[in-house]
């Protein structure tokens, strides 16, 4: 037996508010949902343009440990159409690469954005 497909990946963040404007300002997510968990966690459902998965973001109830996000544990990845515009666009906003944009073997370019929490997120454009 094997599962039907992914519906969602969560993140913790201890700020969801900050953590919902960078996703939908410098990524175009959409929140889709937003409700309280039985055990007082405050959630936030992201959509992803082209996509059935979902990212949710939960924020634990007051007196919760600190996230504390290690470095390279985990990232997104999204594609991008163009690369160079997506990251001017972004930077207009606030919203700096934090590394590359980098060519890969693939003839791909990838760049990095980070996310608050110090999620990472990788852009992909992807070769021709």
């Amino acid at each position: 037996m094997t599962v039907k497909k992914l519906l969602h990946t969560r993140m913790r963040v201890n700020d969801i508010e900050r953590s919902v404007k960078f996703y939908t300002e410098a990524l175009g997510l959409t929140a889709s949902r937003r409700h309280t968990s039985p055990r007082g966690a405050q959630l936030v459902f992201l959509a992803t343009p082209n996509s059935d998965e979902e990212i949710e973001l939960c924020q634990m109830p007051p007196g919760a440990e600190p996230v504390k996000v290690q470095p390279d544990l985990m990232h997104l990845a999204f594609e991008v159409e163009n690369l160079e515009a997506f990251a001017a666009a972004a930077a207009k906003k606030g919203y700096a690469l934090s590394d590359g944009p980098t060519k890969t073997g693939s003839g791909s370019v990838i760049a990095f954005i980070d996310a608050p929490e110090g999620y990472e997120v990788e852009l992909i454009q992807k070769a021709k």
